[in-house]
C-alpha cells in the first residue's frame, strides 16, 4: 500500500524564511509604490527564490493496512432470562463472528454485559469501556445484541463514537442494534409508589400503587385486578384502573413485620407476569402503651421502674404510691401526705381496659381496694391484658394479694410461715431460662445459668408451689422469676423486692434495666419476645429458617412452601441452647412461608436490581433514536434461538451503512507505515533560472523608461 502527499524541508532556519519573505514583500511595495516598472517581476523573482528555500517535496510512504475492529456487545443483563432471549443473543454473536473472519480487514471483539450492580443494564458504559484500549483510527463501530432495555441511553453520540482524525475532524461511526424478538411486545407491570414502613396497630395502611400497560397491546377496557395476599390471612381483592396512581387500604392487625405480597391479574399476550408482582414490608406498631405502676410504700425499687418506663418514648406511664392505707390515722391531715385523691374507682373499673400493662411493686391491699376491683384485675388478665408482680415482706402480711381472686391467676405461691428469706445470694437462670428470650443471653448470665456474673441480693420470697416458667432461681433453687399464661393474658412474678441493687452496682451489679425492659413487653406480647418463635428470612437468594423454643425439644423439621404452590420438608439442624435452623435457596420471586406445625414464618428476597424489571419488553423505543443518529440499522433477530436472522457483514467504502440482509462498518484507512521517501518538488538550478529570467525581465522592463 503506497500513499503520497507534500511536505517542506526548509533549506534555512524558518525565521530566516520569514524575515526573508517580509523584506520582499518589503521592496515590492516600495516598488509599486514609486510605479516602478520591474517591481512585480522583482517580487517574482524573490517568491521563486524563497519557495526554493521553503523545500517543497514530495513524500511517498509505503505501509501495511491495519484490521479495523468493531465491538459486538452481548447483553446477558437478568431481563434477557426472560423467554430464549439469552440462547437467541449468543447465537447471533457466534454466527456475527463466523461472518467477521468472512470479511478481510475486520475483526470482532465481543463483550458480554451482565448485570449493572442494582443500576440495570449500562451497554453504553461497557462500550466506554471496551473502546478505550483501542485506537480511534481501527475503531469501525459496534453492535448491540439486546433486548432494548438499556438504562444508560445518552441524548448524544458517545465520544468512542465520533473519534477525531489528526486534523480535528470527527467522524461519526455506526451503532448496529440487534434486537432479540420478532417486534414490538407487551408487557403488564405494577408499581409500588409508596408505601409507609410502619403502620399503627388497629388502623389502617395505605398503599399507593399503579398497574401499566406498556407495548402496543393494552387492556381493552382499562381495568386489571389487584390481589393482596397477607400472611395467615384472607386475601383482599381490588380493580384498579391502568395508567392512574391508586391509593390501596390495609388493615393491620397485629405487631411486628408484615409481610403483604401484591399481584395484578395477567394482561392478554404480555412477554412476562415477573413484574406483575410486588411484596410490601409494614411493621406494625402500638400506637401508645398505657402502663399503670402502683407501689405500695416508698421504696428503693419505684425509681428504678420510673427511669426504665420514662425513658421509653413510646410508653405512657400512669403512676401511683400508696404512701398511707386508709385504715391508719395518725392525725396527719389527706393534704399534707397526697398531692391528689387516689382514683380507684376509675383505674380499676372505668378505664382498666385501656391499660397494656399494670405493674404493682410492693404492693400490700389493706382495704385500698375492694375485692371487686381485685376482680376487675384478675379478669383484666384472662382478657390479654398483661400483670407483673414484685414480691417483698408485705406479700405476707394480711393484705397479701394472694389471697385475694388476684392470687387465682398467680404463678406461684408463698406461704405465710418460712416464706421471708434472708441470706445473701446471686440470681441465677434456670435450664428454662436459658432458652427463653426474655432471660436468654442476659449480659453477664454466664454459660451455664448458675455461673452468672451478677450482684447479690439479701432477700426472697420462698414458695411452696409454682406452675408456669421459672426463668430464674433464688437460693436452693427456689423459684425467683416465674412467668405463666391466663387464659388470653399474662403474669410474670417476681419474688424478690431488691433487683434495684444491681441498679447501684452491689457486688458488680447486674442487666436490672434489660430484664425488666424484656419482661414488660413479653406482658405486653412483643411479638420478638414470644418463647415459640419461627422466623424467617432471605438474602442473597438463600432462606434461613430459625426456630426458638422454650422447651426442651422443638421441632425436627419445617415445611416450606415456595410462592408457586409447591412444598418441601426441611430439616432443622441445632445451633445453640433453644435454637434450630435451616437454610435452603430461594431465588423465587413472591412470598415464601415456613410451617412447624403450630407456627408459620414469611418471608420475601428483596429484588435485586428493581430497574431491570420495571419493564421486560423487547423493545426499539429506547435504541432506535441513538442508532439513527450514527447512521446503524436496527433488526430484529426473532425468538427461535438455533435460527436468528442474523444480518451479513460489510466495509463499505461510502454511502449507507446498511441494507436489506446486512450491516456495514466504513473503511478507517488504519495503517503502520513500512517505508518513507522524498522528492524535492522545486530543484536548485529550476529556481535559479526562474528568478533569473524573472530579473532579466525586470532590468528590460526598467530599461524602457
Amino acid at each position: 500500500m503506497m500513499g503520497h502527499m507534500m511536505g517542506w524541508a526548509p533549506l534555512v532556519p524558518t525565521p530566516v524564511l520569514y524575515a526573508l519573505a517580509a523584506l520582499a514583500a518589503a521592496a515590492a511595495i516600495a516598488g509599486l509604490a514609486r510605479r516602478t516598472r520591474g517591481a512585480l517581476w522583482r517580487l517574482a523573482a524573490a517568491a521563486a527564490l524563497l519557495l526554493w528555500l521553503a523545500g517543497p517535496e514530495l513524500i511517498r510512504e509505503t505501509g501495511q493496512p491495519l484490521p479495523q475492529t468493531a465491538l459486538l456487545l452481548v447483553d446477558q443483563s437478568p431481563s434477557m432470562s426472560i423467554g430464549q432471549r439469552a440462547a437467541t443473543a449468543r447465537q447471533a454473536a457466534e454466527l456475527m463472528q463466523q461472518a467477521a473472519a468472512r470479511v478481510p480487514g475486520l475483526t470482532v471483539r465481543t463483550v458480554t454485559v451482565r448485570d449493572g450492580h442494582g443500576d440495570g443494564t449500562r451497554l453504553l458504559a461497557a462500550l466506554d469501556q471496551a473502546a478505550a484500549d483501542i485506537p480511534p483510527a481501527r475503531l469501525a463501530g459496534a453492535v448491540l445484541v439486546t433486548d432494548g432495555q438499556d438504562h444508560d441511553v445518552p441524548a448524544t453520540v458517545p465520544d468512542h463514537l465520533r473519534p477525531a482524525d489528526a486534523d480535528g475532524r470527527r467522524t461519526t461511526l455506526p451503532l448496529h442494534v440487534l434486537l432479540t424478538g420478532r417486534g414490538e411486545e407487551t408487557d403488564r407491570r405494577l408499581r409500588i409508589l409508596q408505601a409507609p414502613p410502619y403502620a399503627i396497630v388497629g388502623q389502617n395502611a395505605t398503599l399507593r400503587v399503579e398497574i401499566d400497560d406498556l407495548g402496543p397491546h393494552p387492556a381493552a377496557d382499562g381495568h386489571a385486578a389487584l390481589t393482596l395476599s397477607r400472611g395467615g390471612e384472607a386475601p383482599l381483592h381490588e380493580t384498579v384502573r391502568t395508567g392512574i396512581p391508586q391509593d390501596i387500604t390495609l388493615p393491620v392487625t397485629r405487631p411486628g413485620p408484615l409481610l403483604v405480597g401484591l399481584a395484578a391479574s395477567a394482561l392478554p399476550g404480555e412477554v412476562s407476569t415477573a413484574n406483575n408482582q410486588d411484596v410490601v414490608r409494614i411493621n406494625g406498631v402500638r400506637d401508645r402503651l398505657r402502663v399503670l405502676l402502683v407501689s405500695g410504700t416508698p421504696n428503693q425499687g419505684e425509681r428504678v421502674w420510673r427511669r426504665l418506663l420514662k425513658a421509653d418514648p413510646s410508653v405512657d406511664l400512669v403512676h401511683f404510691t400508696i404512701l398511707r392505707p386508709p385504715d391508719k390515722d395518725d392525725g396527719t391531715p389527706l393534704s399534707d401526705l397526697a398531692l391528689i385523691a387516689f382514683p380507684v374507682r376509675e383505674l380499676f373499673q372505668q378505664k382498666i381496659g385501656q391499660f397494656d400493662l399494670i405493674i404493682l411493686d410492693g404492693f400490700e391491699n389493706r382495704a385500698i381496694l375492694p375485692r371487686a376491683y381485685l376482680e376487675n384485675i384478675a379478669n383484666y388478665v384472662r382478657d390479654g391484658g398483661g400483670l407483673l408482680l414484685i414480691g417483698g415482706p408485705e406479700f405476707l402480711g394480711p393484705g397479701s394479694l394472694q389471697d385475694t381472686p388476684v392470687g387465682e391467676i398467680l404463678p406461684a405461691h408463698v406461704p405465710v410461715d418460712g416464706g421471708l428469706l434472708e441470706q445473701r445470694f446471686r440470681p441465677a437462670l434456670t435450664d428454662s431460662g436459658r432458652r427463653h428470650p426474655v432471660t436468654a443471653s442476659l449480659p453477664g448470665a454466664g454459660a451455664q445459668g448458675h455461673d452468672a456474673e451478677w450482684g447479690p441480693w439479701y432477700r426472697t420470697l420462698k414458695a411452696d408451689s409454682a406452675h408456669g416458667q421459672v426463668l430464674m432461681d433464688g437460693p436452693d433453687h427456689t423459684p425467683l422469676l416465674v412467668l405463666d399464661r391466663v387464659e388470653r393474658g399474662r403474669v410474670a412474678l417476681l419474688l424478690s423486692d431488691q433487683i434495684w441493687l444491681w441498679s447501684h452496682g452491689e457486688g458488680g451489679g447486674g442487666p436490672q434495666s434489660e430484664l425488666l425492659r424484656r419482661i414488660s413487653h413479653w406482658l405486653m406480647k412483643e411479638p420478638e419476645l414470644e418463647e415459640e418463635q419461627l422466623t424467617a428470612t432471605i438474602a442473597d437468594g438463600r432462606m434461613r429458617i430459625v426456630h426458638r423454643t422454650a422447651a426442651p425439644a422443638g421441632p425436627r423439621a419445617v415445611t416450606v412452601t415456595a410462592p408457586d404452590g409447591t412444598t418441601q420438608s426441611v430439616p432443622l439442624h441445632i445451633s445453640g441452647t433453644g435454637l434450630s435452623e435451616a437454610t435452603l435457596p430461594a431465588a423465587l420471586p413472591g412470598i415464601w412461608t415456613a410451617d412447624d406445625g403450630t407456627h408459620r414464618a414469611f418471608a420475601a428476597p428483596a429484588m435485586a436490581d428493581p430497574q431491570e424489571f420495571a419493564d421486560l419488553r423487547a423493545t426499539a423505543t429506547l435504541l432506535a433514536p441513538l442508532a439513527t443518529q450514527t447512521g446503524g440499522a436496527v433488526r430484529w433477530l426473532g425468538d427461535d434461538p438455533a435460527h436468528p436472522d442474523v444480518p451479513g457483514l460489510r466495509l463499505a467504502a461510502s454511502g449507507t451503512l446498511s441494507g436489506p440482509g446486512w450491516i456495514g462498518f466504513p473503511h478507517r484507512d488504519a495503517r503502520i507505515v513500512t517505508g518513507r521517501s522524498a522528492q524535492p518538488l522545486l530543484p536548485g538550478w529550476v529556481a535559479l533560472l526562474v528568478a533569473g529570467a524573472a530579473l532579466l525581465l525586470a532590468w528590460w522592463r526598467e530599461g524602457r523608461t
